[in-house]
């Protein structure tokens, strides 16, 4: 007889939360390793083996122009269960001396965390968005840490 197309019903009520997560940040992982994007970020899991794709390395390269230019930082990004639904945590790695990041490398004070929303943040955005508060006139000025120099 015809095959019957029907709704699935999941198992487990946890996979309603797990799979939504795992295919957006999935779709982003694609798009990283494409790299299609802005060349001067790039982000990966930390781990591949990482099921959860909670902990994410990102790399920023320092806006030209500013006491940033030639160095190469590493942040730290963490999505937790309810990624998209709310930002991720991000933390600088590397030493930087910015308004938006607090003196343990914890990026607290930067718009697209704060008002972040399912339907625009990502972790490209938050990615670009620390690049380009590098770059900011107040940022701008202040003396960095010794090149290579972390947490």
């Amino acid at each position: 007889g015809p095959k019957q197309v029907g709704k699935k019903r999941s198992m487990a009520g946890a996979q309603d939360v797990i799979v939504p997560r795992n295919f957006q940040l999935l779709a982003e992982l694609e798009a990283a390793e494409k790299g299609h994007g802005d060349m001067s970020i790039s982000f990966g899991l930390e781990d591949p083996d990482d099921m959860f794709l909670s902990a994410w390395i990102g790399t920023i390269l320092g806006p030209q122009g500013t006491p940033h230019e030639n160095r190469i930082y590493s942040v730290h990004i963490t999505c937790g269960e309810n990624y998209p639904d709310e930002a991720p945590v991000v933390r600088f790695v590397s030493r930087i001396n910015m308004r938006e990041v607090d003196s343990n490398g914890n990026v607290t004070g930067l718009p697209d965390l704060q008002n972040w929303t399912r339907a625009t943040g990502s972790i490209e955005r938050v990615l670009v968005s620390v690049r380009e508060h590098m770059a900011s006139s107040a940022n701008r000025r202040l003396q960095q840490p010794q090149e290579g120099e972390t947490y």
